[in-house]
């Protein structure tokens, strides 16, 4: 199994899907990876998650994982549906200790030192920024990351194509995670693939 450093380390953005219509996963996950943006968190926020989760499994070189996941239920049923990675908007040690004990790449939510702190505790490292720009954006991040210097990042939250390049620039950022790469609805496959194509040329 990859672990969590090598599928940040991918691409620059990991689009964060909402995914409302399970038929708009398939063209969805097709688009986003032939712009070469093949790391995939769909968020556990609408009913149809699990089953777009499955559906872009099928896609060739997608690597798809689960987000918004809060609790070890949820946990289960991302890893049941075949989630290759685990993202978090925060970060229990319940959770945390699950996620470790099935050997999952694990990417949980920081807004704090304290929330690095019980991470390291758990033998954890990399974590998403969340909310980043609410949270004080770039600056605390930075602020953040001094005291921590073996912690690697992916903010999350207010990531734009505009924005993420300062992102990027530092070098604790290993990844962006941004929704605009992913709009809702109806999956205009060449449009979303032009906007996969500018975010994967962001590299670090």
């Amino acid at each position: 199994m990859t672990d969590i450093a090598t599928i940040m380390r991918t691409a620059p953005v990991i689009p964060v899907i909402v995914v409302d219509e399970l038929a708009h996963a398939e063209p969805l996950a097709r688009a986003l990876v032939a712009g070469g943006l093949p790391v995939l968190e769909v968020t556990l926020r609408t009913d149809c998650a699990l089953d777009a989760i499955r559906a872009m499994k099928q896609v060739p070189g997608a690597i798809v994982g689960a987000g918004t996941v809060t609790n070890e239920a949820e946990l289960d049923a991302a890893l049941e549906a075949g989630s290759q990675f685990i993202v978090a908007p925060g970060l229990t040690e319940p959770l945390g200790r699950a996620a470790l004990r099935e050997g999952m790449p694990f990417l949980p939510g920081i807004a704090n030192a304290g929330d690095i702190m019980r991470g390291l505790d758990l033998g954890l490292t990399h974590f998403k920024f969340f909310p980043a720009m609410a949270a004080g954006g770039l600056p605390a991040l930075k602020a953040l990351a001094a005291p921590f210097a073996q912690c690697r990042f992916c903010p999350t939250g207010g990531i734009t194509l505009e924005n993420a390049p300062e992102w990027l620039g530092f070098d604790p950022v290993l990844c962006v995670g941004g929704s605009w790469v992913a709009p809702r609805g109806p999956v205009d496959e060449a449009q979303v693939e032009r906007v996969a194509r500018e975010a994967a040329a962001l590299a670090r």
